[in-house]
């Protein structure tokens, strides 16, 4: 077993774990850090991927939501995956692209914010919080030109704003705040669409819940890739909703509920389930 490592003043990491575990050899997102692009074309080898994910803001906070299929090629290869995280007490983390590398991603973030608040004493900002993940994309950009690339979406509670603020991130790490709504993977321009059309300023929770369901059954019905409501199997998409109280996933029998609204409003040919949702069970 090995001790815990000591620092001169002048080669402290501070409080950045990823520093850490680069002094300590332990290099995150280095899996395939020795294979060219060429090695990786013509292994054949698929990762698997995450696909559609989305987050909008409401008038008490923000929804995050995802769908919950991952595949290999044309083969679907999960049918319930989790693509939505809770990153702290007031933040999320939401998931597209190669499945295991975002998985790990999300897992080394959620340690960097309690390391930086163990040795600070304080919590991180939301906006450095953001800038945290910005900076493991930048160190996950080599795998990513390998075809392993991963684009969250970080979300959040703000405070002393007293309103919801959301990121989104391309893959070598450029971070851009969005006002309204954000969306990644392979059925984001589906999705985007509907929220475009959908959002309101004064969205209440359960309206944002129902066109974030809405969303995400468009994205389903025009990409393959993209997994929708599955009431046979009891799977629905990962709903989570942050506000003053922080953050809270739903149950499945919530989600099952936001949906059972959709289905109604498209069976009785409505316009929008936003607008007719009714507020399911337990949401503030």
């Amino acid at each position: 077993m090995t001790g815990i490592p000591f620092y001169a003043a002048a080669d402290d990491p501070g409080a950045s774990f990823l520093e850490l575990l680069r002094r300590t050899g332990n290099e995150p997102f280095s899996g395939f850090a020795q294979m060219s692009a060429s090695d990786a074309k013509h292994t054949g080898f698929d990762p698997g991927h995450a696909t559609t994910v989305l987050a909008v803001r409401s008038a008490e906070g923000v929804i995050v939501a995802g769908d919950r299929r991952a595949t290999s090629g044309h083969l679907i290869s999960h049918r319930d995956m989790q693509k939505v995280f809770a990153a702290d007490a007031h933040s999320a983390v939401a998931i597209a692209g190669a499945a295991g590398p975002a998985v790990q991603m999300v897992r080394i973030f959620q340690l960097q914010l309690e390391y930086y608040e163990k040795i600070e004493g304080k919590r991180l900002s939301l906006e450095g919080k953001a800038n945290q993940l910005a900076e493991m994309l930048r160190g996950h950009l080599p795998q990513a030109m390998l075809g392993l690339a991963v684009v969250p979406i970080f979300a959040g509670y703000e405070p002393t704003a007293n309103r919801g603020r959301l990121f989104q991130y391309d893959v070598t790490g450029g971070r851009y705040e969005e006002q309204d709504y954000a969306t990644a993977g392979s059925g984001s321009l589906h999705a985007g669409t509907v929220l475009k059309l959908g959002f309101r300023e004064d969205l209440t929770e359960a309206e944002a819940l129902a066109l974030s369901v809405q969303a995400l059954w468009h994205a389903a019905d025009s990409d393959s890739a993209t997994g929708g409501p599955d009431p046979v199997r009891g799977i629905y998409p990962v709903l989570a909703v942050i506000g003053p109280d922080g953050f809270r996933q739903l149950a499945d029998a919530e989600s099952g509920e936001v949906f059972a609204s959709l289905q109604a409003d498209l069976t009785n040919g409505g316009g929008s389930a936003a607008r007719g949702a009714a507020k399911p069970g337990g949401s503030r």
